[in-house]
């Protein structure tokens, strides 16, 4: 049987709805995953029961991470938050990385993944950092590659993709501020934001701020960072 990747689902409560982007569900299955989608259910045990029948989990993108989570206060520049999406996908890190459960962050994943393993982030690049910063949320098209990033040698992203710099699309404006304990960065953008994180001790826990799922259409190297999820899950069957 294929590996099974879970894909949490995001929410708002505004408009009564769960939801996940097709791109997600597309690059799970052409990496010979299949997803399983977990919605923000009220139970932690409920999504730990969930998180028992996968063999992977996948954080996509989505909304701001609420503050209160790396103990800090709400700043000017936050954006919207969901309780319910921060509930389900802290869980569902944490149950990760103590099980050594393959996991893939996003984007927000990223962010959350590094939130979850006790890092912390940016709120607002623009407002938190000194000096100039790039264009992280990006007018071009959103599958278009706009800035660099330059890519530590060795590293597990690296072998992924091949390079030690490459340009990706960027669509966000909170960060990974200092890496989790057992994390560290191991590519960052011209202006110093951290644009991916890898633990030191996990058979595969790697976040990146950048949308791959958009990507893989025109740019075939990024289809390797699923495929090398996909791959983790398969060997912890």
């Amino acid at each position: 049987m294929k590996p099974m990747i879970a894909l949490t689902c995001g929410c708002s409560w505004e408009e009564g709805m769960y939801y996940v982007k097709e791109a997600y569900v597309r690059c799970i299955e052409a990496a010979g995953g299949i997803p399983l989608l977990v919605p923000p259910l009220q139970a932690e045990g409920d999504i730990q029961e969930i998180l028992k029948s996968v063999d992977g989990v996948l954080l996509p993108g989505g909304v701001d991470i609420d503050p209160v989570h790396f103990g800090e206060e709400p700043r000017e520049g936050l954006g919207r938050v969901e309780p319910s999406w921060d509930r389900l996908e802290l869980a569902a890190a944490r149950y990760a990385l103590v099980r050594d459960l393959p996991i893939l962050g996003i984007c927000r994943g990223a962010q959350v993944l590094n939130v979850a393993a006790g890092g912390s982030l940016y709120q607002d690049i623009s407002s938190e950092t000194r000096g100039e910063c790039l264009q992280h949320s990006q007018k071009a098209p959103r599958w278009y590659a706009t800035h660099s990033i330059k890519i530590e040698r060795e590293s597990l992203l690296e072998k992924m993709l091949g390079m030690q710099a490459v340009r990706v699309n960027s669509h966000h404006h909170q960060a990974v501020k200092m890496p989790a304990p057992g994390f560290r960065a191991t590519a960052v953008s011209a202006d110093g934001i951290i644009e991916c994180i890898e633990s030191e001790h996990h058979r595969f826990a790697c976040g990146v701020q950048w949308h791959p799922e958009l990507m893989v259409e025109h740019y075939p190297e990024q289809m390797e960072i699923f495929r090398h999820l996909v791959r983790c899950a398969a060997e912890a069957k």
